[in-house]
């Protein structure tokens, strides 16, 4: 069964996207936030219609609510989203939202959670191109193809996995780093592979014509080359998770990690990343933490196409240098977080 949750007035095309993505399921309709059952262990689909300013009012009740239930309140549940906006603005601003409020309540998505229609279409324009049918029917296939995905999803786990961790951090001096030692002491019976992203050891993408990308990318290459063909693109694609190692930088992703983002297009074009998971420790010398996570969530599973798992970042405050080794309980809380990881990409059988 697919428990939808469509809240506020529905527009036709959203209405028409929702019905695609549910045809020839069992459907459980949500409108309210006084309509919501025990939602653990079930498969949602958010319907969600913004208005000119970006808002669904009562989606952010509905939301609040989950809230209210305890962090657990979406545990074993897995999403997907349909997004329509009034504007051409918006669509993934709401969805990265939707997705990190709900992973926080144990909700994890599979790669390419979200079909977005902007308020022209236009948005489908590139795949126009190759599928040479109206921005319409793109629309609705799409949406159906997202339901199936969403109904059939299970992720598989893994024996022995293989993680990768990134980061571009100074190892004398980075709270994030400390807090990686810690976790990775518990990371047991996996294998291990570890980054660090010097400065200038990878340039950013330059935006290669799509036909030239590809070209490279099926040859297991890029325009740039560099040590991001030789040693990180065959890393990430031979892992089973990537743990992205994030201090937050003026509440983004550090340029360099942001770097090798850009240039996972080149992989991207060769290979799926649905088999893929993301977790991520982030760290903020005041607030912000939350921006970052939503900024790899959109990057990489939204756009990219990597697993996310439950509560798949690690987010903590720590200021000056070693302060992280000052948050309370935080030995116990690398730990948990360790298991955690392992929990969601490894199997005992």
């Amino acid at each position: 069964m697919i428990y939808l949750i469509i809240p506020g007035e529905v527009s036709e095309q959203l209405s028409n996207m929702a019905e695609a993505a549910t045809k020839g399921m069992q459907v459980k309709l949500i409108r309210e936030h006084q309509d919501l059952p025990n939602l653990a262990k079930k498969k949602i689909l958010f319907a969600v219609e913004l208005d000119k300013s970006g808002i669904n009012i009562p989606l952010f009740k509905i939301l609040s609510s989950l809230h209210h239930r305890g962090c657990d309140a979406l545990a074993n549940t897995s999403a997907a989203l349909l997004v329509h906006s009034a504007t051409e603005l918006y669509t993934k601003n709401i969805a990265k939202s939707i997705v990190f409020k709900t992973n926080q309540l144990g909700c994890s998505f599979m790669g390419h959670p979200l079909v977005e229609a902007t308020a022209t279409l236009n948005n489908f324009l590139t795949w126009q191109k190759s599928l040479k049918k109206s921005l319409e029917t793109i629309a609705l296939e799409l949406s159906f193809t997202l339901g199936q995905r969403l109904i059939n999803y299970k992720p598989t786990l893994i024996k022995k996995p293989k993680i990768l961790a990134l980061h571009a951090s100074s190892k004398s001096t980075s709270n994030t780093l400390m807090l990686w030692h810690m976790v990775k002491e518990h990371l047991t019976d996996c294998e291990i592979e570890e980054f660090h992203v010097e400065n200038g050891t990878v340039l950013d993408c330059v935006g290669c014509p799509y036909n030239t990308c590809m070209h490279f990318g099926l040859n297991s290459s890029c325009f740039y080359g560099g040590i991001m063909i030789k040693e990180i693109l065959p890393a990430i694609e031979k892992s089973d998770a990537i743990l992205w190692i994030c201090p937050n930088y003026n509440d983004a992703i550090s340029a360099n990690l942001m770097a090798v983002v850009n240039r996972l297009t080149a992989l991207y074009r060769k290979i799926s990343f649905y088999d893929k998971t993301i977790f991520a420790i982030i760290v903020s010398g005041n607030s912000g933490g939350d921006v970052v996570a939503e900024q790899l969530i959109d990057a990489l599973t939204i756009n990219k196409g990597f697993r996310l798992p439950p509560n798949f970042a690690m987010i903590e405050t720590a200021n000056d240098p070693k302060a992280i080794l000052k948050v309370e309980d935080i030995e116990s809380k690398a730990m948990r977080f360790a298991m955690h990881v392992l929990s969601n990409i490894k199997t005992y059988d």
